[in-house]
Order: C-alpha cells, then structure tokens, then sequence
C-alpha cells in the first residue's frame, strides 16, 4: 500500500505546485523579452522581496488598489523606478502542500547585480535600513509625477487617483530591502546567474 500511496501523493504535489512553477517560469521569460502586460489580475498571495542594495532613477511612491480574479480589492503601496540596480536580489513564496506541508520557491540573482527597467512593486510593507533620496518631493499630485512614474496599467486603472497624495525623487539608495509584495511588474529585468530552487519547509529570503 505504501507504494500507490506515494504515487497518489506526488501527483497531488504536482497538481498544486507545478501551476505556480509554471507561472513563476512564464513571468521571468516574459520581462526578460519586455513582453509582460503593465496591468493583471493578482492572485492575492503574499511574497517577499529582499535586497542587499538597491539604486533607483527615476523614483516614485503612491497608492491604489489591485484586483484579483474574484474581484477582491487589495490596497497597495506602489514603489516604482525609471531604472533600477539591486545587488544580492532574492524572491521567495511559500506554498502549503497537502500531506507533504509547506515548501519554498526561491530565485536569487549571482553575484553580478540585476538590472531593470520600469519597474514597479505593489506592496503591502516596505523595509530598509537607510534611505538616501535625492531631489526629493513630498505631497506631489500622483497624476503629476515628473521625476518618477505611474505604472501604465494603474494610470488607466479605475482605482488610480490622479490627486492622491504621491512623493518623487530624481534618484534613491536603499540598503538592506526588505519587501512583502502582491505584486511585481517591469518593462525588462535582467538577473545575471539566476538560480530557481524549491525547498521544503519555510526558506524565505527574511
């Protein structure tokens, strides 16, 4: 009996996990090609972000609200960048697997630093241990960003207020990042010595 129920179990595993695998898997080929649509539905799911360092061009900071499939609103902090370079660039998601418990997608860049372009991170909390902006603006209109951007799928977005309270800075610093996000999106990402590793039990980057 042992043996079918091995099998039973492993195809479980694969039906739950190999879904997100998959999706993981067409995320990193599509913003490596810059073919990755602005505007999604989310899944609502939790992940984390972290960076040893990351410099931004081009920075801006305002709210909005992103949808998931079953029409659930989930009210985001926006962080975008023009331009961005993080060292030591880790992503990571936990997923509980029935009978097995839970196991952690990771994807870590190498020692190189990624680079992205339009990069926007819709989060729940950001974290850093220093901050350095420079010309940087509190209190500016979100439609009238000048040094930084709107995302294009939430400057068309319904829930997008164009007088909503934004900051901007012509460029930023921050060290040791730490994120809980909903969503990432960018123009193009590219991450020298990528590495994709499933691991079972709770692995998260912090």
């Amino acid at each position: 009996m042992s043996q079918p129920f091995g099998r039973t179990r492993w195809k479980r595993f694969a039906v739950i996990l190999l879904p997100s695998l998959a999706a993981t898997a067409v995320l990193a080929a599509g913003v490596a090609q810059n073919v990755l649509a602005a505007s999604f539905l989310i899944s609502g799911e939790e992940f984390k972000l972290s960076a040893d360092e990351l410099h931004g061009e081009g920075f801006s900071l305002y709210g909005t609200v992103d949808l998931t499939r079953e029409h659930v609103q989930v009210p985001v902090a926006v962080t975008g960048f023009e331009s961005a370079t993080i060292h030591g660039l880790c992503q990571s998601a936990v997923f509980p697997i029935p009978v097995l418990g839970p196991y952690t997608l990771r994807l870590t860049g190498g020692r190189r630093p990624a680079t992205a372009k339009g990069f926007f991170i819709d989060s729940k909390r950001l974290a850093a241990d220093q901050a350095s902006s420079h010309r940087l603006d509190i209190g500016v209109a979100a439609g009238s960003l000048t040094s930084g951007e709107v995302s294009p799928g939430d400057r068309d977005s319904r829930f997008f207020n164009p007088n909503s309270l934004a900051q901007q800075a012509s460029s930023i610093n921050l060290t040791n990042v730490r994120v809980t996000a909903v969503a990432v999106s960018a123009g193009s990402l590219d991450v020298p010595g990528l590495d994709v590793s499933l691991v079972r039990g709770r692995n998260e980057c912090f």
